[in-house]
Protein backbone atom coordinates (compact mmCIF):
# COMPACT_ATOMS: atom_id res chain seq x y z
CA UNK A 1 0.00 0.00 0.00
CA UNK A 2 1.39 3.38 -1.04
CA UNK A 3 1.70 6.30 1.35
CA UNK A 4 0.09 9.68 0.84
CA UNK A 5 2.25 12.36 -0.71
CA UNK A 6 3.98 14.85 1.55
CA UNK A 7 1.22 17.48 1.63
CA UNK A 8 3.31 19.91 3.67
CA UNK A 9 5.90 19.99 0.88
CA UNK A 10 3.17 20.27 -1.76
CA UNK A 11 1.46 23.21 -0.03
CA UNK A 12 4.78 25.00 0.60
CA UNK A 13 5.62 24.84 -3.11
CA UNK A 14 2.17 26.15 -4.08
CA UNK A 15 2.54 29.02 -1.60
CA UNK A 16 5.94 30.18 -2.80
CA UNK A 17 5.06 29.78 -6.50
CA UNK A 18 1.83 31.77 -5.99
CA UNK A 19 3.77 34.48 -4.19
CA UNK A 20 6.20 34.42 -7.12
CA UNK A 21 3.40 35.23 -9.56
CA UNK A 22 2.26 38.12 -7.35
CA UNK A 23 5.81 39.49 -7.18
CA UNK A 24 6.38 39.05 -10.92
CA UNK A 25 3.38 41.33 -11.49
CA UNK A 26 4.71 43.89 -9.04
CA UNK A 27 8.24 43.77 -10.48
CA UNK A 28 7.31 43.72 -14.18
CA UNK A 29 4.12 45.77 -14.58
CA UNK A 30 5.90 49.09 -15.22
CA UNK A 31 8.35 47.60 -17.69
CA UNK A 32 5.67 45.49 -19.43
CA UNK A 33 3.34 48.47 -19.88
CA UNK A 34 6.16 50.57 -21.33
CA UNK A 35 7.50 47.92 -23.71
CA UNK A 36 4.40 45.89 -24.59
CA UNK A 37 1.53 48.23 -23.59
CA UNK A 38 0.29 45.42 -21.37
CA UNK A 39 1.16 45.51 -17.64
CA UNK A 40 -0.12 41.93 -17.29
CA UNK A 41 2.05 40.39 -20.03
CA UNK A 42 4.53 38.61 -17.76
CA UNK A 43 2.04 37.56 -15.11
CA UNK A 44 -0.25 36.03 -17.77
CA UNK A 45 2.61 33.96 -19.18
CA UNK A 46 3.86 32.89 -15.76
CA UNK A 47 0.33 32.13 -14.60
CA UNK A 48 -0.12 29.79 -17.57
CA UNK A 49 3.13 27.98 -16.77
CA UNK A 50 2.09 27.81 -13.11
CA UNK A 51 -1.16 26.03 -13.98
CA UNK A 52 0.67 23.64 -16.30
CA UNK A 53 3.30 23.14 -13.59
CA UNK A 54 0.65 22.12 -11.03
CA UNK A 55 -0.69 19.46 -13.40
CA UNK A 56 2.85 18.24 -14.12
CA UNK A 57 3.67 18.11 -10.42
CA UNK A 58 0.50 16.15 -9.61
CA UNK A 59 0.99 13.84 -12.60
CA UNK A 60 4.62 13.07 -11.75
CA UNK A 61 3.69 12.49 -8.11
CA UNK A 62 1.69 9.50 -9.35
CA UNK A 63 4.29 8.11 -11.79
CA UNK A 64 6.38 5.41 -10.13
CA UNK A 65 9.88 6.85 -9.91
CA UNK A 66 11.37 3.46 -10.84
CA UNK A 67 10.23 4.26 -14.39
CA UNK A 68 12.98 6.91 -14.60
CA UNK A 69 15.57 4.35 -13.59
CA UNK A 70 14.53 2.10 -16.49
CA UNK A 71 14.50 4.98 -18.98
CA UNK A 72 17.52 6.91 -17.62
CA UNK A 73 19.70 6.33 -20.69
CA UNK A 74 16.92 7.38 -23.06
CA UNK A 75 16.15 10.49 -21.02
CA UNK A 76 19.84 11.44 -21.00
CA UNK A 77 20.14 10.92 -24.78
CA UNK A 78 17.11 13.15 -25.42
CA UNK A 79 18.65 15.88 -23.23
CA UNK A 80 21.95 15.48 -25.11
CA UNK A 81 20.19 15.77 -28.47
CA UNK A 82 18.29 18.90 -27.40
CA UNK A 83 21.51 20.55 -26.21
CA UNK A 84 23.06 19.83 -29.62
CA UNK A 85 20.04 21.14 -31.53
CA UNK A 86 19.82 24.38 -29.58
CA UNK A 87 23.36 25.30 -30.70
CA UNK A 88 22.40 25.13 -34.39
CA UNK A 89 21.61 28.57 -35.89
CA UNK A 90 18.04 28.69 -37.12
CA UNK A 91 16.89 26.15 -34.51
CA UNK A 92 18.14 27.67 -31.28
CA UNK A 93 17.42 31.35 -30.62
CA UNK A 94 19.67 33.90 -28.96
CA UNK A 95 18.53 35.72 -25.82
CA UNK A 96 20.77 37.95 -23.73
CA UNK A 97 23.79 36.78 -25.71
CA UNK A 98 23.20 33.03 -25.24
CA UNK A 99 21.95 30.55 -27.82
CA UNK A 100 20.15 28.50 -25.19
CA UNK A 101 16.49 28.69 -26.18
CA UNK A 102 13.97 27.08 -28.49
CA UNK A 103 11.47 29.72 -29.58
CA UNK A 104 7.86 28.48 -29.50
CA UNK A 105 5.59 31.33 -30.49
CA UNK A 106 5.98 33.98 -27.82
CA UNK A 107 7.50 31.49 -25.38
CA UNK A 108 11.00 30.15 -24.97
CA UNK A 109 12.04 26.67 -23.82
CA UNK A 110 15.50 26.23 -22.31
CA UNK A 111 16.78 22.64 -22.77
CA UNK A 112 19.59 23.10 -20.24
CA UNK A 113 16.91 23.41 -17.52
CA UNK A 114 15.48 20.00 -18.44
CA UNK A 115 19.00 18.56 -18.65
CA UNK A 116 19.23 19.15 -14.89
CA UNK A 117 16.57 16.52 -14.20
CA UNK A 118 17.90 14.19 -16.89
CA UNK A 119 21.42 14.23 -15.45
CA UNK A 120 20.21 13.81 -11.86
CA UNK A 121 18.18 10.75 -12.91
CA UNK A 122 21.14 9.26 -14.78
CA UNK A 123 23.63 9.93 -11.98
CA UNK A 124 21.19 8.52 -9.38
CA UNK A 125 20.92 5.32 -11.43
CA UNK A 126 24.69 5.15 -11.90
CA UNK A 127 25.44 5.62 -8.21
CA UNK A 128 22.83 3.07 -7.12
CA UNK A 129 24.21 0.49 -9.59
CA UNK A 130 27.89 1.14 -8.86
CA UNK A 131 27.93 1.52 -5.09
CA UNK A 132 30.93 -0.82 -4.65
CA UNK A 133 32.96 0.86 -7.41
CA UNK A 134 32.64 4.46 -6.18
CA UNK A 135 35.72 4.17 -3.98
CA UNK A 136 37.71 3.26 -7.08
CA UNK A 137 38.40 6.50 -8.95
CA UNK A 138 39.10 4.87 -12.34
CA UNK A 139 36.24 2.37 -12.30
CA UNK A 140 33.62 4.36 -10.44
CA UNK A 141 34.18 8.12 -10.50
CA UNK A 142 35.91 9.00 -13.76
CA UNK A 143 33.26 7.45 -16.07
CA UNK A 144 30.42 9.48 -14.55
CA UNK A 145 32.55 12.64 -14.36
CA UNK A 146 33.25 12.26 -18.09
CA UNK A 147 29.51 12.24 -18.84
CA UNK A 148 28.99 15.30 -16.64
CA UNK A 149 31.82 17.18 -18.35
CA UNK A 150 30.36 16.49 -21.81
CA UNK A 151 27.09 18.12 -20.77
CA UNK A 152 28.96 20.93 -19.01
CA UNK A 153 30.82 21.61 -22.25
CA UNK A 154 27.63 21.69 -24.33
CA UNK A 155 25.95 24.14 -21.95
CA UNK A 156 29.07 26.32 -21.88
CA UNK A 157 28.97 26.52 -25.69
CA UNK A 158 25.64 28.38 -25.45
CA UNK A 159 27.11 29.93 -23.17
CA UNK A 160 25.17 29.51 -19.90
CA UNK A 161 27.72 29.53 -17.09
CA UNK A 162 25.14 29.85 -14.29
CA UNK A 163 23.07 26.79 -15.26
CA UNK A 164 26.25 24.78 -15.93
CA UNK A 165 27.53 25.58 -12.42
CA UNK A 166 24.22 24.62 -10.78
CA UNK A 167 24.27 21.26 -12.58
CA UNK A 168 27.91 20.49 -11.80
CA UNK A 169 27.63 21.48 -8.13
CA UNK A 170 24.48 19.37 -7.70
CA UNK A 171 26.00 16.28 -9.31
CA UNK A 172 29.30 16.66 -7.45
CA UNK A 173 27.37 16.74 -4.15
CA UNK A 174 25.57 13.55 -5.20
CA UNK A 175 28.88 11.85 -5.99
CA UNK A 176 30.40 13.14 -2.74
CA UNK A 177 27.72 11.48 -0.57
CA UNK A 178 28.19 8.19 -2.43
CA UNK A 179 31.36 7.55 -0.43
CA UNK A 180 34.14 8.86 -2.67
CA UNK A 181 37.39 9.72 -0.86
CA UNK A 182 37.45 13.39 0.21
CA UNK A 183 41.03 13.87 -1.06
CA UNK A 184 39.78 13.26 -4.60
CA UNK A 185 37.37 16.18 -4.31
CA UNK A 186 40.17 18.43 -3.08
CA UNK A 187 42.13 17.60 -6.24
CA UNK A 188 39.07 18.00 -8.46
CA UNK A 189 38.30 21.29 -6.73
CA UNK A 190 41.75 22.63 -7.60
CA UNK A 191 41.40 21.49 -11.20
CA UNK A 192 37.94 23.04 -11.34
CA UNK A 193 39.28 26.31 -9.95
CA UNK A 194 41.93 26.43 -12.66
CA UNK A 195 39.24 25.65 -15.25
CA UNK A 196 36.98 28.44 -13.97
CA UNK A 197 39.88 30.90 -14.11
CA UNK A 198 40.51 29.78 -17.70
CA UNK A 199 36.86 30.30 -18.63
CA UNK A 200 36.97 33.77 -17.11
CA UNK A 201 40.14 34.69 -19.00
CA UNK A 202 38.84 33.59 -22.42
CA UNK A 203 35.56 35.51 -22.01
CA UNK A 204 36.08 39.23 -21.27
CA UNK A 205 32.49 39.72 -20.07
CA UNK A 206 33.12 37.21 -17.25
CA UNK A 207 36.22 39.14 -16.20
CA UNK A 208 34.11 42.31 -16.20
CA UNK A 209 31.65 40.57 -13.86
CA UNK A 210 34.48 39.60 -11.51
CA UNK A 211 35.83 43.15 -11.45
CA UNK A 212 32.36 44.61 -10.88
CA UNK A 213 31.77 42.07 -8.12
CA UNK A 214 34.94 43.14 -6.28
CA UNK A 215 34.15 46.83 -6.76
CA UNK A 216 30.97 47.58 -8.74
CA UNK A 217 31.76 51.30 -8.66
CA UNK A 218 34.66 50.80 -11.09
CA UNK A 219 32.00 50.63 -13.82
CA UNK A 220 28.73 51.85 -12.26
CA UNK A 221 26.97 52.29 -15.61
CA UNK A 222 28.27 49.07 -17.12
CA UNK A 223 29.23 45.74 -15.53
CA UNK A 224 28.56 47.02 -12.00
CA UNK A 225 25.14 48.49 -12.79
CA UNK A 226 22.96 45.50 -11.84
CA UNK A 227 24.53 44.78 -8.47
CA UNK A 228 24.53 48.48 -7.52
CA UNK A 229 20.83 48.82 -8.37
CA UNK A 230 20.12 45.55 -6.54
CA UNK A 231 21.76 46.86 -3.38
CA UNK A 232 19.86 50.14 -3.76
CA UNK A 233 16.67 48.07 -3.73
CA UNK A 234 17.64 45.98 -0.71
CA UNK A 235 18.97 48.87 1.38
CA UNK A 236 15.76 50.90 1.88
CA UNK A 237 13.68 47.80 2.66
CA UNK A 238 14.21 48.07 6.38
CA UNK A 239 12.16 45.82 8.63
CA UNK A 240 8.78 45.91 6.86
CA UNK A 241 9.69 47.29 3.43
CA UNK A 242 8.25 50.07 1.27
CA UNK A 243 4.97 48.22 0.73
CA UNK A 244 3.59 46.02 -2.03
CA UNK A 245 3.83 47.66 -5.49
CA UNK A 246 5.91 50.51 -4.04
CA UNK A 247 9.37 49.52 -5.26
CA UNK A 248 11.37 52.37 -6.77
CA UNK A 249 14.08 50.29 -8.42
CA UNK A 250 11.60 48.55 -10.74
CA UNK A 251 11.03 51.93 -12.42
CA UNK A 252 13.69 51.28 -15.08
CA UNK A 253 16.62 51.26 -12.64
CA UNK A 254 17.05 47.51 -12.06
CA UNK A 255 17.04 45.80 -15.51
CA UNK A 256 14.25 43.22 -15.92
CA UNK A 257 13.64 42.88 -12.16
CA UNK A 258 11.15 40.03 -12.64
CA UNK A 259 13.92 37.55 -13.49
CA UNK A 260 17.29 37.09 -11.74
CA UNK A 261 16.85 40.00 -9.31
CA UNK A 262 13.26 39.49 -8.18
CA UNK A 263 14.51 38.90 -4.65
CA UNK A 264 15.77 42.51 -4.61
CA UNK A 265 12.21 43.71 -5.25
CA UNK A 266 10.86 41.38 -2.56
CA UNK A 267 13.38 42.83 -0.11
CA UNK A 268 12.52 46.40 -1.10
CA UNK A 269 8.74 45.96 -0.84
CA UNK A 270 8.53 43.59 2.14
CA UNK A 271 11.76 44.31 4.00
CA UNK A 272 13.61 41.96 6.31
CA UNK A 273 10.36 40.27 7.35
CA UNK A 274 9.61 39.34 3.73
CA UNK A 275 13.16 38.08 3.23
CA UNK A 276 12.88 35.97 6.37
CA UNK A 277 9.56 34.42 5.30
CA UNK A 278 10.75 33.61 1.76
CA UNK A 279 14.05 32.08 2.87
CA UNK A 280 12.25 30.12 5.59
CA UNK A 281 9.89 28.60 3.00
CA UNK A 282 12.87 27.65 0.84
CA UNK A 283 14.61 25.91 3.72
CA UNK A 284 11.37 24.21 4.73
CA UNK A 285 11.01 22.85 1.17
CA UNK A 286 14.61 21.67 1.27
CA UNK A 287 14.15 20.10 4.72
CA UNK A 288 11.02 18.18 3.68
CA UNK A 289 12.60 17.01 0.40
CA UNK A 290 15.86 15.98 2.07
CA UNK A 291 13.92 14.18 4.79
CA UNK A 292 12.14 12.15 2.10
CA UNK A 293 15.53 11.18 0.68
CA UNK A 294 16.97 10.14 4.03
CA UNK A 295 13.95 7.98 4.87
CA UNK A 296 13.99 6.15 1.52
CA UNK A 297 15.34 2.61 1.69
CA UNK A 298 15.67 2.20 -2.10
CA UNK A 299 19.09 3.50 -3.16
CA UNK A 300 17.95 4.94 -6.49
CA UNK A 301 15.04 6.76 -4.84
CA UNK A 302 17.36 8.06 -2.15
CA UNK A 303 19.85 9.52 -4.64
CA UNK A 304 17.08 10.82 -6.89
CA UNK A 305 15.29 12.78 -4.15
CA UNK A 306 18.62 13.95 -2.75
CA UNK A 307 19.83 15.27 -6.12
CA UNK A 308 16.57 17.02 -6.98
CA UNK A 309 16.32 18.69 -3.55
CA UNK A 310 19.94 19.85 -3.68
CA UNK A 311 19.48 21.11 -7.24
CA UNK A 312 16.73 23.45 -6.07
CA UNK A 313 18.51 24.73 -2.96
CA UNK A 314 21.88 25.21 -4.70
CA UNK A 315 20.22 27.29 -7.42
CA UNK A 316 18.35 29.33 -4.81
CA UNK A 317 21.52 29.96 -2.78
CA UNK A 318 23.51 31.02 -5.86
CA UNK A 319 20.78 33.47 -6.84
CA UNK A 320 20.54 34.96 -3.35
CA UNK A 321 24.32 35.31 -3.10
CA UNK A 322 24.36 37.19 -6.42
CA UNK A 323 21.55 39.52 -5.35
CA UNK A 324 23.33 40.58 -2.15
CA UNK A 325 26.74 40.82 -3.83
CA UNK A 326 28.49 37.81 -2.28
CA UNK A 327 29.36 36.27 -5.67
CA UNK A 328 29.51 37.67 -9.24
CA UNK A 329 26.41 37.78 -11.44
CA UNK A 330 25.75 34.28 -12.83
CA UNK A 331 22.38 34.62 -14.57
CA UNK A 332 20.76 31.98 -12.33
CA UNK A 333 17.04 32.40 -11.63
CA UNK A 334 15.40 32.00 -8.23
CA UNK A 335 13.34 28.76 -8.26
CA UNK A 336 9.54 29.21 -8.06
CA UNK A 337 9.85 33.01 -7.87
CA UNK A 338 11.71 34.33 -10.93
CA UNK A 339 9.92 34.81 -14.23
CA UNK A 340 10.65 31.98 -16.62
CA UNK A 341 8.54 29.06 -17.80
CA UNK A 342 11.34 26.50 -18.16
CA UNK A 343 12.68 27.21 -14.68
CA UNK A 344 9.24 27.01 -13.06
CA UNK A 345 8.22 23.81 -14.87
CA UNK A 346 11.50 22.07 -14.04
CA UNK A 347 11.31 23.11 -10.38
CA UNK A 348 7.71 21.88 -10.04
CA UNK A 349 8.50 18.69 -11.97
CA UNK A 350 11.37 18.05 -9.54
CA UNK A 351 8.99 18.39 -6.61
CA UNK A 352 6.52 16.07 -8.34
CA UNK A 353 9.16 13.35 -8.59
CA UNK A 354 10.18 13.88 -4.96
CA UNK A 355 6.52 13.58 -3.93
CA UNK A 356 6.33 10.23 -5.70
CA UNK A 357 9.41 9.05 -3.83
CA UNK A 358 7.60 10.02 -0.61
CA UNK A 359 4.60 7.91 -1.69
CA UNK A 360 6.84 4.86 -2.09
CA UNK A 361 8.66 5.07 1.24
CA UNK A 362 8.70 1.84 3.23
Amino acid sequence: MKNKIDYKLFVAVLLIATFGIVMIFSASSIWAEYKFQDPYKFIKAQGLFFIVGIFIMLFLSKVDYHFYCKKANTILFICFLLLILVLIPGIGTIRNGSRSWFGLGGFGIQPSEFAKIGLIIYVAKYLSNNKKNMRDIKKGVLPILSVIMVFFGLIMLEPDFGTAMVIVLTLVVMIFVSGVNVSFFVKIGLVGLVGIVGLIIVAPYRMARIVSFLNPWTDPLGSGFQIIQSLYAIGPGGLLGQGFMHSRQKHFYLPEPQTDFIFSIISEEFGFLGVLIVTSIFFFIFYRALNISLKQSDLFGKYLAFGLSFGIIIQALLNLMVVVGIIPVTGVTLPFLSYGGSSLLVSMASIGIILNVSRNQK
